[in-house]
């Protein structure tokens, strides 16, 4: 493959994308979380909830910051590298992107400021306000950017008028046809990145030595949160997936690698596709069950890529991103219940399944980044579906400069990836040095 500026600048959106959506893959959920916690000390009066809250706030403050750092290149793409984008659908996606930014981010950047320094400074009541404040406006800002990408994948509510796509109904484009299945698993993928961190994070922590009646709330909080997820992500996942094969059939034809359209499609378990014979090397697979699945019927006919020429996704890529999506849930499925058995059971989770979820911590983010790659590789060669193809949209900013900022872009996203883990870590080994007790010191001074 030869990398032109437009092969590059792909490359370049992928890596601030991925590096991007780590962050707010945790914040929306960890928000939601915070709040529990808060509500549980308002009901109960149990200082151990604050102490939870005290850790897990200073983790959302961090993951704010990183996310409004790395979203901010985001918009710099558009100018630079996708000036074909905002002169076709600036319209809608102009508007959308507005949304987020008034109804989201002043809630967050407004009232995280409270939630870190204001409980000896406000009251309760004010303190949980805006606790609340900020989980509304993470869920709001996760809100607009879902409804923009959904009209990317299944625009609906626009007419095109002189080259450029004019909104003529807003309900229509807001709640086009993939956004309610979208938004929903990618609010639940949150759930599950943020249970797996906080039981990952807590079992770290007790494998350290700390027993502090805070860890304790915050590990059962994360395991039943992980263990209740995985199985409605399943489900929903599956409705996800009938929305997708009605409206972007090559998508699914990709995911499951169906060259030809057949009749009792098998769900392959391995695979290596071949563009090249138009063919599956090395096929291992499940008689039937693709079809089962997408269609609900054993002998149910799955449309294949040949129906669509030369405008479907790169195979492989989607293939093995689906599974690599699927795997991690399927891991994600058995350790949360195995966890959730042990605490219910014994009450105390044993060495080997706290290394287990040690293990587990960041798995959310792998999942998630696999999903992404699913939805945004397989909407190829469409930036907009069946409205502007990506190569249209691209600019003439030359591969040297294309390269050049995007190794900058690695290069810092790298650092500030390990410098992220590495407070993380850094946090849970002081809270458990200290018994639990959550140091009175800043993030800065954390940090």
């Amino acid at each position: 493959m030869e990398l032109d500026s437009l092969v590059l600048a792909r490359i370049q959106f992928a890596a601030n994308i991925t590096f991007h959506i780590l962050f707010p893959t945790i914040s929306i959920a960890l928000a939601w979380v915070l709040l529990y916690f808060k509500r549980r000390f308002d009901a109960s009066g149990d200082e151990a909830w604050m102490q939870a809250y005290g850790f897990w706030v200073k983790v959302f403050a961090l993951t704010f910051a990183m996310g409004v750092v790395s979203g901010v290149t985001m918009s710099f793409q558009f100018g630079t590298n996708w000036p074909g984008y905002m002169e076709t659908v600036g319209n809608i996606a102009g508007p959308l992107l507005a949304y987020e930014i008034m109804t989201a981010f002043f809630l967050e950047a407004t009232f995280l400021g409270v939630m870190l320094f204001g409980r000896q400074r406000v009251s309760n009541r004010v303190h949980t306000l805006a606790t609340v404040l900020v989980a509304l406006g993470t869920s709001a800002s996760a809100f607009w950017i879902l409804v923009l990408n959904s009209w990317m994948q299944t625009p609906a509510g626009f007419e095109m008028v002189d080259g450029q796509a004019i909104i003529t109904d807003w309900w229509a484009a807001i709640f086009n046809p993939s956004m309610p299945y979208r938004l929903t698993h990618m609010l639940i993928a949150s759930g599950l990145t943020t249970a797996f961190l906080i039981a990952g994070i807590s079992a770290y922590r007790w494998l350290r030595g700390e027993r502090s009646a805070g860890l304790e709330k915050a590990l059962r909080t994360g395991v039943v949160l992980a263990a209740c997820l995985i199985p409605l992500q399943i489900f929903v996942g599956d409705l996800h997936g009938l929305n997708t094969l009605k409206h972007q059939p090559e998508k699914i034809a990709a995911i499951e690698g169906i060259w030809h359209t057949e009749r009792a499609a098998p769900l392959l378990l391995f695979a290596l596709p071949n563009e090249a014979t138009r063919s599956n090397d090395y096929a291992l697979g499940v008689p039937g069950l693709a079809s089962l699945i997408l269609t609900h019927e054993w002998d149910g006919e799955l449309r294949g890529l040949s129906e669509f020429g030369d405008e479907h996704p790169p195979v492989a890529k989607v293939f093995w991103s689906f599974r690599i999506m699927v795997g991690v849930g399927l891991l994600m499925l058995a350790s949360a219940w195995a966890a959730a058995w042990q605490l219910r059971r014994g009450g105390e989770l044993r060495p080997w399944l706290a290394r287990v979820l040690v293990g587990m911590t960041f798995s959310g983010w792998v999942a998630t980044v696999a999903g992404w790659y699913v939805t945004e590789i397989g909407r190829q060669p469409w930036l907009v579906h069946g409205v502007l193809k990506t190569a249209d949209a691209a600019s003439s900013v030359s591969a040297g400069m294309v390269l050049t900022s995007l190794l900058m872009y690695l290069a810092v996203y790298v650092v500030l990836l390990i410098a992220y883990v590495s407070v993380v870590f850094h946090l849970a080994r002081k809270t458990a040095k200290g018994g639990g007790e959550v140091a009175a010191t800043t993030l800065q001074e954390a940090v």
